[in-house]
């Protein structure tokens, strides 16, 4: 069995020849590989310490103790798609109320969850004057 390989292969220019040609077809198919493979890893980087898609800026008081500083600097370190909703900032009471949602299946769907914890805060807190839960940014 091993003389008819041989045989084949000695028709064919014999195994320098094989090796030569299959080779560079080997070489050269890698670097196709390689080269389609290149934008699908840049494609699935991470999104941590970026701020997404900013609709409105993110204003939090100095020296405030809630968690919205909080909620905000989790949202910029998350690594999936996130999202940050707030009402606006109330200059008068220098507050706001804010919800998150943290690496979720889809951009939208973690706008849709932040959303629902931000108004889920308002009718916690009672507060009418705080406005409108919105998206304030999300990735």
């Amino acid at each position: 069995m091993f003389a008819i390989a041989l045989l084949a292969l000695g028709n064919l220019g014999g195994p320098g020849m094989i090796a030569k040609y299959c080779g560079k077809l080997a070489a050269q198919t890698l670097a196709g590989i390689l080269i389609l493979l290149t934008p699908a890893a840049e494609a699935a980087e991470s999104l941590a310490g970026s701020k997404g898609h900013v609709r409105f800026p993110v204003y939090s008081a100095p020296g405030s103790t809630g968690g919205c500083g909080k909620n905000f600097r989790d949202y910029i370190a998350a690594h999936g798609h996130s999202a940050y909703a707030m009402t606006p900032f109330n200059w008068a009471t220098e507050f706001t109320i804010c919800g998150s949602s943290l690496n979720a299946p889809s951009q939208q769907a973690a706008e849709a969850k932040a959303l629902q914890s931000c108004e889920s805060g308002r009718k916690k807190w009672k507060v009418s004057t705080a406005g409108v839960c919105s998206i304030a940014a999300s990735k």
